[in-house]
């Protein structure tokens, strides 16, 4: 007769230690190391929720023996690193057993790390129709390897376009086949082939032009591809017609001039900044906690990213342009003509805690505590951060105006310098004038463009450009006049008096500088420069004499505006008749800056379509 004997399962347990420590305080200047329970936040000994760990050795929970004691330094003795899993997941009868699994064996004759920067590689196939991802395997067993040319630099930019892969060497461009292979006719003709390759071959364009070290430059639309090459001073274009040096439209002389002012490599130190100090013992003020400036009995103070220094910044802005990586440089007596040394520490992070009810500013570190070299003395200590820093050529591709924006980036370890017009130059290149038609008063960090609207980011923050209802001239909350710079060189053999300046366009126009060329009075005498006053705008030059209203700048004629040239230059040997006694200016040709006002329409669109000049030829 059949019977049922119940047979009860038991579950298998794993005992595990965790051994990695988490520095919590450094009360009596000795750092603390207290367990973290796997997976979940850590929760301190004053709080008595779920999972805090038991304080005595009588506790029979499962995941730890004994909390160590308060300031016990780090050891595999005093509890609190033990912890119980279960084998099978779930916990379920005949669940699947958590194990190391397969363990694969390979034997290599040397395992040193080698850098191919010139070589690519390239795994299993993803296919998300059948499921299919085996992108984590680099089978050794199979050709998954494809080198190009070392002589040519390393690898900085893949962008594959239909069924090409093109390549981005530091001095070569070339196209690699996808899928596909070349076989060569009898009369050396290539035949593209399919094959099992996942890389064909490479074939380099013609001209010895790369990317440099700069694949931020790179922006692509259509088929043209856009890159600056540092190294040779030119901005390229890669198109179907090959490699072209749009910089040489009209702008050689600017990027040749201002490329070779970026570096690969700059090393930047910081403003130094106060450090809080006790001269008595040598202490300096910093944490995870230090018990002088904490209640009694201690608190602890998060630190999430790590040991900290209080500091007093010297700046307003100097605290916040901290770059986390940076180095510590320490100089324990700066007033007395102490030397900096740089210290085993790196920047982690910076901002303000709580101590004793008054927030001061700190800087986070990787490694701690700080120790000053000559205590008990009367020391000035302060700490500066050095970090290296890459100039940048951020580029992008706006399809609002189907234009090529590049922005060449230098830095100099202070944002607010680096803000300003000579540490940054944005300009755009136009296909349709094949030239560059534009500066711009923005440095960006990134651009883009996404259905026909160009975006541009800047300190974590997003921007819309051509935005209707945004004000023109205004980028990233700050304000510019716009300005254009040309020349009047009609009948260029001619000595001319220049005598007016006219505009068609919106009104808001005004001439900043309108300057001859230059011209020798005698041998061995400098050259000199004939010049006008500036003249305002129709709405700033309005001024009441008398009760009748008169105009100093420009003045409206037919739709047209006008305004005389009133001559600003000093005396020059023999003449009679100079400065503002004087119609115009003499000269062969004039350089002419035009720029818009501040008060005409703030923030509206001001419109310029055709500038011309009056002259008469100069009996000088």
């Amino acid at each position: 007769m059949g019977f049922n004997l119940e047979v009860k399962y038991y579950n298998s347990f794993w005992l595990k230690q965790v051994t990695t420590p988490l520095i919590s305080n450094n009360s009596s200047l000795m750092p603390r190391y207290v367990k973290l329970f796997p997976g979940i936040p850590f929760l301190d000994n004053t709080n008595d929720n779920y999972p805090n760990f038991p304080t005595t050795s009588s506790n029979t929970a499962p995941y730890s023996n004994v909390y160590p004691q308060a300031n016990a330094e780090y050891s595999f003795l005093n509890g609190s690193n033990w912890i119980i899993e279960e084998s099978r997941i779930r916990g379920g009868y005949n669940n699947t057993q958590v194990d190391l699994g397969v363990r694969a064996y390979l034997k290599e004759d040397s395992n040193d790390v080698r850098h191919r920067n010139n070589a690519l590689i390239y795994s299993g196939v993803f296919n998300s129709r059948t499921n299919i991802n085996n992108t984590n395997i680099f089978s050794v067993a199979e050709d998954i390897t494809k080198a190009v040319d070392p002589h040519n630099g390393s690898i900085q930019l893949l962008y594959a376009m239909d069924n090409n892969l093109t390549i981005f060497q530091e001095n070569k461009v070339s196209q690699a086949l996808i899928d596909k292979d070349a076989i060569y006719s009898a009369e050396g003709t290539p035949i593209r082939a399919t094959s099992n390759v996942v890389i064909g071959q490479v074939t380099p364009y013609s001209g010895d032009y790369g990317i440099s070290r700069n694949p931020e430059s790179f922006a692509y639309f259509g088929f043209r591809r856009y890159f600056a090459d540092k190294d040779r001073n030119a901005i390229m274009r890669l198109s179907r017609d090959g490699l072209t040096e749009i910089s040489g439209y009209g702008m050689a002389d600017h990027f040749r001039d201002e490329l070779s002012k970026l570096s690969d490599r700059k090393v930047i130190t910081t403003t130094s900044f106060q450090l809080q100090y006790d001269q008595t013992t040598g202490v300096i003020v910093q944490g995870p906690q230090d018990s002088r400036y904490q209640a009694s009995p201690p608190v602890l103070i998060p630190t999430p990213l790590g040991p900290w220094i209080r500091v007093v910044p010297k700046g307003l802005n100097d605290l916040q342009e901290l770059i986390v990586g940076s180095q510590v440089q320490l100089n324990d007596n700066v007033s007395g003509g102490g030397v900096w040394q740089s210290v085993n520490s790196f920047v982690t992070g910076t901002g303000t805690i709580d101590i004793n009810g008054v927030s001061v500013n700190v800087v986070f570190l990787d490694n701690g505590p700080l120790q000053i070299y000559s205590p008990g003395v009367a020391a000035d200590p302060e700490v500066r951060f050095v970090y290296y820093e890459k100039d940048k050529i951020e580029g992008g591709f706006d399809n609002y105006k189907n234009n090529y924006t590049i922005s060449l980036q230098r830095h100099s370890g202070s944002k607010s310098i680096d803000e300003t017009s000579d540490y940054y130059n944005t300009l755009t290149f136009d296909e349709r004038v094949s030239g560059w038609t534009t500066f711009y008063t923005y440095r960006p960090n990134f651009m883009f463009s996404l259905k026909n609207n160009f975006f541009t980011t800047k300190n974590g923050s997003l921007y819309l450009h051509y935005d209707a209802e945004a004000n023109a001239n205004e980028y990233y909350g700050v304000s510019n006049n716009s300005s254009i710079t040309f020349v009047f060189n009609a009948s260029p053999s001619i000595n001319k008096n220049f005598k007016t300046i006219n505009y068609e366009g919106s009104s808001g126009w005004q001439v900043e500088s309108f300057v001859s060329d230059t011209f020798t009075l005698q041998p061995n005498i400098n050259q000199d420069l004939d010049e006008t006053n500036s003249v305002k705008s129709y709405e700033e030059g309005l001024y009441t004499e008398g009760g009748i209203p008169y105009r100093a700048g420009f003045y409206l004629k037919e739709n047209k505006y006008y305004a005389n040239l009133v001559n600003n230059s000093e005396a020059t040997p023999g003449e009679v008749v100079f400065g503002s006694s004087m119609t115009g200016i003499k000269g062969y040709f004039a350089t002419v800056k035009l720029s818009t006002d501040s008060t005409t329409r703030p923030g509206g669109t001001k419109e310029l379509f055709a500038v011309s000049t009056e002259f008469a030829v100069s009996s000088r």
